[in-house]
């Protein structure tokens, strides 16, 4: 029987499989997570006690910005560290989670787009920094053939060094892919609602629905400014729980190997030809990786 932690049997982390594992661990100090999107109010009272660490001063935001970028950021790292008392998901708060900004101004900020050369150099930046896990979601700006050849390196850097990027499939509710989603490396999430359906802005794609993992973001709320709340969801909350769920997998079981670790997760097959990636379910994930080291 999986031990409920989140009593509400329509709870996007019950319908994810969430609840027994978080029940299990919140993660450990040692495994850093990687978190490439905006700059992050580290000082959101809702992180009290979580380990937060940013590679420059400018992935840090003010307790007052209320940009996109850092509501976003902010957002997506209350669904990972939050602290397990808030009303923001709070997956995995013992893990280390490392901040990475995409965006050098206050126009792309406002913006939302990242240009594909931040972004590659954030991916090799945490890679470098000793992350084992990234978090990813958000909208590619258009950019020169060589840009998004430099992310395509990226993820190649990261997957020489064993590190499993989730990445948000997008919301344009399009039949798409790109440089990101179709990366070997990269499990992209769709989002889905609590009824079992995907959310019909969602995009999806044979890269996505044959390597990727939906997951229930519906009813979310997360972290936002001005020490508030503000509701969360899409892909890019679905993106996050994912990771949340990699990360407690990984706390667990800390000497499985990321490409079993990612086929547990996304259930994968090669046999799989649906555009539409099934919804995951991290406790069935853990019963797989416990039975394999049986």
């Amino acid at each position: 029987m999986i031990p409920d932690a989140h009593p509400s049997s329509k709870s996007p982390l019950f319908l994810t499989g969430l609840s027994g594992l978080m029940a299990r661990t919140a993660g450990r100090t040692d495994l850093l997570v990687g978190l490439v999107d905006g700059p992050v109010i580290v000082d959101h009272q809702e992180f009290a006690g979580a380990h937060i660490e940013s590679l420059r001063e400018q992935d840090v935001a003010d307790m007052d910005a209320d940009d996109a970028a850092a509501l976003h950021a902010t957002s997506t790292a209350g669904v990972l560290v939050a602290h397990r008392a808030s009303r923001a998901p709070g997956i995995c708060p013992g893990v280390t989670l490392v901040t990475r900004s995409v965006f050098s101004s206050p126009a792309a900020r406002s913006s939302g787009g990242a240009a594909p050369e931040d972004l590659a150099e954030a991916l090799v930046d945490l890679t470098d920094a000793g992350v084992r896990l990234v978090n990813m979601s958000l909208s590619l700006a258009s950019g020169r053939h060589d840009g998004h050849r430099a992310v395509q390196q990226a993820l190649d850097h990261a997957s020489r060094r064993g590190v499993i990027v989730v990445a948000a499939a997008g919301n344009e509710g399009a039949v798409d892919g790109n440089v990101v989603t179709r990366h070997r490396a990269v499990i992209p999430v769709v989002a889905y609602n609590r009824h079992g359906q995907p959310g019909w802005m969602s995009t999806i794609g044979p890269s996505i629905g044959r390597g990727g993992v939906g997951a229930v973001a519906d009813g979310l709320v997360s972290l936002g400014a001005h020490g508030d709340l503000r509701p969360f969801g899409g892909t890019s909350a679905a993106a996050a729980i994912v990771t949340g769920a990699i990360a407690l997998l990984w706390s667990e079981l800390p000497d499985t190997a990321p490409g079993e670790l990612a086929r547990a997760v996304t259930a994968f097959s090669s046999r799989r030809t649906s555009v539409l990636p099934p919804v995951m379910n991290a406790w069935r994930a853990f019963e797989l990786l416990l039975t394999a080291r049986r």
